[in-house]
């Protein structure tokens, strides 16, 4: 009978020791679309699992003298999204059983029909494309913060959204290029939202955030026992943004000992995880950023020319907030309404002179300075308006800033520190570098000073 091709191929690997099933199954499912690889042993099949990255396998429960079940756990390990549905001439609730508690998501009797097949990936396909969106919208979800508002009057903006919907069809690696805060990440997800990879994963890695060994695991993954402290496989977050894309965060900061991995992996999709020899493929689209200045850091020998001009392919670049006067209030006032929703208050605006001081101030954060402070303002108000008054010193002139030397106890000093930095960086953990303090320390401070 004529099935339903489906709506997204999948890369499948089918192990079995029978020539005519692997046959048969191989050549149904590629005609309705997907890829296929075949394997009549375990070892045939870990050989295909390192060179490609699988959505969903079909494993027979009596592989000759092997089970079958003990290539579970195997592939599971190697993948983040595999599902993996049994074969087995013999069903009964204890092969079910046993074959959901190794890890399998499902399973089916010899002989099979094509739209038994059928039911099966359909299902295990939904439940792989659930947990992929569940994973996207994490770390959206952990930050429960507004998504910034894209419009923007000011003409580099403009021409900068502009070419990063053109672009997000296309497989180009980008660099996006701004001072810190004004959306980089946000966008480079923007450019992912928009793009064929959608329905896929978006990774990110900080790369000041790890040295160069971690960041190397990180990125390509390691193998149990290549390093102090590797207890167990690491996939790796290439491998788990197959068919997505991964976005590397200040790129700038990239050893250089893992810059010629990188692009190798950039030209030719391939890479070994740390601790092991084998060559891996994956699919992978490649966005990054930057505050610093990338010329610079070639010139002192600080980054590889071959890997600047293979990121610089397509460059899109970021104007500060305070370039865009015209642009503060539009945020400001989006920002306001998420603030006033999440606290549960009705806040009706911003006032004039709350406004005017905005838009002449410099914002050396960007939008997350800007987005710290409404949050900040929304949480002290108790009334229907945001005043100056509950700007920040360093916004509003009529606190005057306090100085050193001053006379005011050393405690107000530190507390107006304390909010300044946190205005201005992106984390926890950055705020407590540049105060010389652990991450513990400066929670205590914010909730002795109630920030």
């Amino acid at each position: 009978m004529n099935d339903d091709k489906q709506s997204t191929p999948l890369s499948i690997l089918i192990v079995d020791d029978e020539p005519s099933i692997r046959k048969k199954l191989a050549s149904y499912l590629e005609s309705q679309g997907h890829r296929v690889a075949v394997a009549g042993n375990s070892h045939d099949a870990i050989v295909e699992s390192v060179s490609r990255v699988f959505d969903l396998a079909f494993i027979d429960l009596c592989l000759g003298a092997e089970n079958g079940l003990d290539l579970i756990p195997v592939l599971l390990n190697s993948y983040r999204w595999i599902k993996v549905v049994m074969i087995t001439a013999h069903a009964t609730i204890d092969t079910a059983v046993m074959a959901i508690r190794r890890g399998a998501d499902d399973y089916i009797s010899k002989p099979f029909s094509p739209e038994q097949v059928n039911i099966v990936i359909k299902r295990v396909s939904r439940i792989q494309e659930m947990e992929q969106r569940i994973s996207s919208l994490q770390d959206d979800i952990e930050q429960l913060s507004p998504n910034e508002d894209f419009t923007s009057t000011h003409p580099t903006m403009q021409n900068a959204l502009e070419m990063a919907r053109q672009v997000a069809e296309s497989e180009a690696v980008i660099l996006i290029r701004g001072p810190s805060g004004t959306g980089k990440t946000v966008l480079a997800k923007a450019i992912h939202r928009w793009s064929p990879r959608a329905q896929n994963p978006f990774m990110v890695v900080s790369c000041p955030t790890l040295n160069p060994e971690l960041l190397e695991s990180e990125l390509f993954g390691h193998v149990k026992g290549s390093f102090t402290g590797a207890v167990r496989d690491n996939p790796g977050r290439i491998n788990f943004a197959e068919n997505g894309t991964l976005f590397l965060d200040e790129i700038g900061d990239l050893p250089l000992s893992v810059q010629p991995k990188l692009l190798r992996f950039i030209q030719d999709k391939e890479y070994e995880r740390v601790g092991d020899h084998h060559t891996r493929k994956a699919d992978v689209r490649i966005i990054t950023a930057t505050n610093t200045n990338l010329e610079t850091a070639l010139r002192e020998g600080k980054f590889r020319e071959d890997l600047f001009y293979r990121l610089n392919t397509i460059q899109i670049d970021l104007a500060s907030l305070s370039e865009r006067g015209d642009d503060i209030e539009t945020l400001a006032v989006r920002m306001l309404e998420f603030y006033a929703a999440k606290n549960h208050k009705t806040i009706h605006g911003i006032s004039g002179e709350a406004m005017r001081l905005m838009r002449s101030y410099s914002w050396p954060g960007n939008i997350r300075e800007l987005r710290n402070v409404i949050e900040r303002a929304v949480i002290l108000c108790r009334t229907n308006e945001i005043g100056p008054e509950l700007l920040p010193v360093s916004i509003s002139p009529k606190l005057s800033p306090m100085q050193i030397g001053d006379p005011v106890p050393l405690k107000k000093l530190e507390e107006e520190h304390i909010r300044k930095v946190l205005a201005s960086v992106a984390s926890m953990q950055e705020a407590a570098d540049i105060l010389g303090i652990d991450h513990s320390t400066l929670w205590r401070k914010r909730r002795q000073y109630e920030i």
